[in-house]
């Protein structure tokens, strides 16, 4: 008996978790990527495992700030402004989900797919694979009162959603962290995250693929999808028609036409971040990864370096880069590391790139199609991808195979915006 054949359009991180999980159910998976799967946002992004990303993208002080960042080059969030019809509608709906209330409502579904996420990583997947998993948790550092004073409710928040979080002062974080200096008066610890090498997550998962009989197909844009009736029989490239009995739509930033090419509203656009490595500084190191909360920066110690990163550019996908959001981040390190007195002239030349597809929530969309019965969809994870790799795959596979899924995703739909 022949197996099931299940193509996957798209080669991140939820593409692959995807892949992996049907691959060990007995599905014959093949993944379709327009690079080469040797990039994109899934390798060059913070790493963190982070169940306290509890609180959606889309909030009140997002929707507050945004015009405001619009005119300064260097801000941490960006839209470029331009006529474009699908862009319109992201940012009318974008405006419309900024709201608290819905902060409050999804607080509870993103806490339960991180700790979903974060055991099948911690119990399952390193097991298999080295990928420098540690469970320090994370710092989110703050220089003002203002800062601390919103830290202090989201933390509150948090734990009343039962996650282990801890208010620091000054001498808190400088006991917790000895071993640099920090322009800072206290930060949130949150116990319960941990952080991984992405690139070393990506490449293991692959080599673990390869052994697993998966077909990692790179260099595949997908021209077209073939429907008969309720279900997709085919998906073409430019050079191949491949046939399915299920199909995934994991192609990020790139799944908004595709979905419209199935007369799907899938409202996703491109959020390009920056990222680069520096050594760590005359020993001066830092134990835990943590955002900047003014300067808006994330910062992951990987090994013997450091990866600072952020932004959040919503431009056309073909853009070209803008350093000047680098700057932003340079300046943001400068001022809560004092030991961290970067030159952009020195790191420019590895800089890393990559959209993350963001939702009008910054909710992800996990399940199935209202209209097609045999194609799921898996995308807008906006800066969560690596963090919800886990869970995504094997939700993924849950959907595909037809079985319950571990968690409840009707939160994660995508009928949230086909009415």
């Amino acid at each position: 008996m022949s197996q099931n054949k299940v193509i996957i359009i798209g080669g991140g991180i939820s593409g692959l978790s995807s892949a992996r999980y049907l691959a060990k159910a007995g599905w014959q998976v093949t993944v379709l990527e327009k690079g080469d799967f040797k990039d994109g946002c899934s390798y060059g992004n913070a790493g963190f495992v982070c169940p306290s990303h509890y609180v959606q993208l889309a909030t009140p002080g997002i929707a507050r700030q945004g015009l405001k960042w619009m005119l300064n080059h260097t801000s941490p969030f960006y839209i470029q402004p331009r006529l474009d019809s699908a862009l319109i509608r992201w940012g009318i709906q974008f405006l419309k989900r900024a709201k608290q209330k819905y902060v409050n409502h999804n607080g509870v579904p993103l806490r339960d797919i991180g700790l979903l996420s974060q055991r099948e990583y911690e119990e399952v997947w390193q097991k298999e694979l080295n990928f420098d998993y540690q469970h320090k948790g994370m710092l989110e550092v703050f220089q003002s009162t203002a800062a601390r004073k919103e830290c202090t409710h989201i933390a509150k928040m948090g734990q009343d959603l039962g996650l282990d979080i801890e208010m620091l002062d000054k001498e808190g974080l400088e006991h917790l962290e000895p071993d640099t200096k920090w322009n800072a008066i206290g930060a949130v610890y949150y116990k319960c995250d941990g952080h991984l090498n992405p690139r070393k997550l990506m490449e293991g998962l692959q080599d673990q693929l390869s052994t697993l009989g998966v077909q990692l197909i790179p260099r595949q844009t997908v021209t077209g999808i073939k429907k008969e009736g309720n279900l997709i029989s085919e998906v073409h490239t430019d050079n191949q028609i491949y046939k399915a009995d299920a199909v995934v739509l994991a192609a990020g930033s790139w799944s908004e036409p595709l979905a419209r090419q199935l007369s799907l509203n899938l409202p996703v656009v491109g959020g390009r971040g920056y990222s680069f490595m520096v050594p760590v500084s005359n020993g001066h190191r830092i134990h835990r990864p943590g955002l900047l909360v003014e300067g808006r920066a994330a910062f992951t110690p990987l090994a013997d370096q450091l990866r600072f990163g952020g932004t959040m550019e919503i431009r056309k996908l073909d853009a070209p880069l803008a350093l000047n959001r680098v700057k932003g981040i340079i300046q943001a390190v400068g001022q809560f590391f004092p030991d961290y007195q970067l030159d952009f002239n020195q790191i420019q030349h590895q800089i890393w790139s990559g959209f993350r597809p963001v939702s009008v929530d910054g909710m992800p969309y996990i399940g199935k199609s209202p209209k097609i019965d045999n194609l799921v969809i898996a995308t807008g994870h906006a800066q969560l991808g690596i963090s919800l790799g886990a869970a995504t795959g094997l939700l993924v596979s849950e959907l595909v195979r037809g079985v319950q899924t571990s968690i409840n995703i009707s939160t994660f739909g995508i009928n949230r915006f086909n009415n």
